[in-house]
């Protein structure tokens, strides 16, 4: 009787602790405080950006690994933009983070869709880590079926960063699905992987120059890689 009672009391401690685990693993992340507006001048120089903030990778990034023109890397790259500009090379499915002295940190993006790529010049304006999602109205008249709002999150399509451009419904954010980074599929966002974007958010601050190319602007790719 004794053994069987002691038998029964791990039991129970056991299963407590499992639903214990699971509700750890299954809360929300908390939201992150608004960061405040500083003029352009005033941000930091890439060099003297922090390290970036560490992601862990979710199942489908361990799995799926870039082609090597997609993954982050120093490219020899000229251009009169000043550090700290960020280049859109829509055709070419690439992001430029201008660091100085001909060079420039490059990362494969996603673009938009046929009919949905877009141009011009913007600024970050705020900078939101695992953001919520409030699909604007134009997208759910396309797409009836999305939600309303979506929590930040793994989950969430806006993935572990993002950054918004301008008074636009356009952001540079993560994804959960890097199998999508060089391809034309989004609405007019530009993603990366989510330990791309967080690299990316580590190193620009709000106010950081933004210059989107247009689709026809199918100059020959002006990033050299390094050797």
């Amino acid at each position: 009787m004794l053994n069987s009672f002691k038998l029964n009391t791990r039991l129970a401690a056991a299963a407590f602790g499992a639903i214990a685990i699971g509700a750890t693993a299954f809360s929300a992340p908390a939201a992150a405080a608004p960061l405040p507006l500083f003029p352009f001048f005033m941000a930091p120089p890439v060099e003297a950006a922090p390290p970036p903030v560490a992601v862990a990778p979710s199942q489908d990034e361990e799995r799926f690994e870039l082609p090597a023109r997609l993954r982050r890397q120093v490219v020899n790259y000229n251009t009169r933009e000043a550090p700290g500009t960020i280049i859109i090379d829509t055709p070419n499915t690439y992001l430029y983070l201008v660091m100085g002295n001909g060079q420039a940190m490059r990362y494969g993006i996603g673009i938009g869709r046929d009919g949905f790529t877009w141009s011009g010049t913007q600024t970050i304006t705020k900078k939101a880590e695992w953001p919520a999602w409030t699909p604007p109205p134009e997208m759910i008249a396309r797409q009836p079926y999305l939600p309303r709002h979506m929590t930040g999150g793994p989950g969430n399509p806006l993935g572990a960063r993002a950054m918004y451009l301008g008074g636009t419904i356009y952001r540079i954010h993560g994804t959960n699905a890097p199998e999508t980074i060089g391809t034309r599929v989004s609405s007019g966002c530009l993603r990366l992987t989510n330990e791309d974007v967080s690299d990316l958010y580590s190193r620009v601050s709000v106010g950081t120059k933004v210059i989107v190319l247009p689709m026809t602007d199918r100059r020959a790719d002006l990033g050299r890689a390094i050797r």
